[in-house]
């Protein structure tokens, strides 16, 4: 596996593994891998010939008081497990490269972006959105993979590609891949690593409570009562707070009152202990 730090070297050994007609795929991660990133990377090789995955703790999408220094770095741990999983390129690049100096450019991608996490964290998702057109333009992957835990930043790279007409990859080919999760079906997190062991068990019924709303709006309960049990529910497992627990339209994240089977997701995001958590579910068959 190549370690590249520098964007010259990165082009030029992307068109290396491009020779011949053969396709790449990008698994864009800031480290502090897990099994759900390992998923990501053994999915992305079904998908194409190369795999190449990144590693930038991006700042541009933490606010500020947010985790960005406290943020888990472990570069040469990661790298091992990507150098097993087959990787080809570990592209990780230096803030300096991807923000040079003079940088001015941010792209904010209206409506999917300004709800849930992007109400109660202003501005995340011009950063998702502005380093991941620019990881696009930078390794040119035929397909990217990214994990449905963060179904909003699923939305968000989908809708930038398709605005921006992206070619490399076009939006049918930014794929989804479901959230992996813990024995105890909590999801998996590089936050999870703020948890204390007491935190992380009583972190796993976040799951348990979603399951249960859903059960009842599938069921044709009401959704606003279904979503205020809810809340009650995920705090009397422990956590101290909820950002929102919404039920939104799958692809277009406007919020949805009443439902009747058509493509939804349960969005929540929580907090436990120093971690701020998110998770959600399909109905509707999504």
């Amino acid at each position: 596996m190549q370690t590249i730090k520098r964007l010259v070297e990165l082009r030029e050994a992307v068109d290396a593994l491009k020779n011949g007609g053969k396709r790449v795929a990008l698994v864009p991660t800031m480290g502090a891998l897990h099994q759900g990133h390992l998923t990501l990377v053994r999915e992305a090789a079904k998908h194409a010939d190369h795999v190449v995955a990144s590693i930038f703790v991006n700042p541009r999408q933490f606010g500020p008081n947010e985790d960005l220094d406290a943020y888990p770095r472990r570069m040469a741990a990661d790298s091992a497990l990507l150098e097993a999983e087959g990787v080809a390129v570990l592209w990780a690049p230096t803030v300096d490269q991807m923000y040079p100096d003079g940088y001015a450019t941010n792209v904010s991608v209206s409506g999917v972006s300004e709800v849930a996490c992007g109400a109660a964290r202003p501005g995340h998702f011009d950063g998702v959105a502005t380093v991941v057109c620019k990881l696009f333009n930078q390794v040119r992957p035929d397909v990217a993979l990214f994990g449905e835990k963060d179904w909003q930043q699923l939305a968000v790279i989908r809708r930038m590609a398709r605005d921006l007409d992206l070619t490399l990859p076009k939006t049918d080919a930014i794929i989804g891949v479901p959230t992996v999760r813990e024995a105890s079906g909590l999801a998996m997190s590089s936050r999870n690593q703020y948890l204390t062991a007491a935190e992380r068990d009583q972190a796993a019924g976040l799951s348990a409570a979603m399951r249960k709303a859903i059960a009842a709006i599938e069921g044709g309960a009401d959704v606003t009562a279904s979503l205020s049990a809810l809340n009650t529910d995920i705090l009397a497992t422990g956590f101290l707070s909820v950002d929102y627990a919404d039920l939104r339209d799958a692809a277009t994240l406007a919020e949805l009152a009443t439902f009747s089977g058509q493509p939804a997701r349960l969005l929540v995001a929580a907090r436990m202990g120093a971690a701020r958590l998110i998770d959600n579910m399909g109905l509707g068959g999504n």
